[in-house]
């Protein structure tokens, strides 16, 4: 039986006892779209969260799925006032780093940081800014809790184990991320039960969605036309999401 289902640890089981590619893909699908949700919701309108979006703003796929939803209005605002907060703070930086009337070309710089390299502030200003997405930081922080939450799990509940077991395995992203981060939550005895479960898993699957596609291929050829397709026929999307995921971000 498994352990008391705690607040944190449903959707964990829900996803491994739902039929996907990859369970953890599902997990980050369904924050994203919460997320953005409660991002268009009435929150857009409460302080603590207008001063966050003020600053941080949304990555490009955040922007285009938001301007998807049905709430232009509260899009058209958050933009607004993170383009005015962006514009004053570019407009301070620009007017305390003008170009070196020394230098042939345009130079930035201002200060040195603690590694004696000199700093351009407007270069960095605009990195944080073109990377800084107020969406991806609400999933990434419930995302980690969902990996702390799996190994929480694995280490207390047998039957969650068998419940890995059973699953398609996982998009490369996030098998990339449980096989990194395993030695941070596993003993030695733990890490190699854990390895000897995992990889065969996500080798046997690999194999198995490159088996589907091949026959997806083969069902082009006249010559298989008449076959069936057993389990091929979606077989293409699911190999994407198993190589690339379905998420920006881990």
């Amino acid at each position: 039986m498994l352990v008391k289902e705690k607040i944190y640890t449903i959707p964990v089981l829900d996803a491994f006892q739902t039929e996907s590619e990859c369970p953890f893909c599902t997990l980050y699908n369904t924050l994203e779209q919460n997320s953005i949700n409660f991002t268009l919701g009435p929150s857009y309108m409460e302080n603590d969260v207008r001063i966050e979006t003020n600053k941080k703003g949304f990555c490009l796929p955040h922007y285009q799925m938001m301007s998807k939803e049905k709430n232009s209005l509260g899009l058209a605002l958050m933009l607004h006032t993170h383009m005015i907060h962006v514009h004053k703070n570019l407009n301070e930086l620009l007017k305390k780093q003008k170009p070196n009337k020394k230098s042939s070309f345009p130079s930035f710089f201002s200060k040195k940081g603690n590694t004696g390299v000199t700093e351009n502030l407007v270069e960095q200003y605009l990195h944080e800014i073109h990377n800084s997405c107020y969406i991806c930081e609400q999933i990434q922080n419930t995302f980690d809790r969902y990996v702390d939450t799996f190994f929480y799990l694995w280490k207390k509940d047998k039957s969650f184990i068998d419940l890995v077991k059973k699953c398609n395995g996982f998009c490369l992203q996030h098998f990339g991320v449980l096989y990194s981060t395993a030695p941070n939550f596993l003993n030695q005895i733990q890490l190699s039960d854990f390895y000897e479960c995992i990889i065969p898993l996500q080798l046997e699957n690999l194999k198995r969605i490159e088996e589907e596609l091949d026959w997806f291929i083969k069902k082009f050829d006249y010559r298989y036309e008449k076959e069936p397709w057993k389990n091929s026929k979606d077989a293409l999307p699911r190999g994407i999401l198993k190589m690339a995921g379905s998420s920006k971000k881990v």
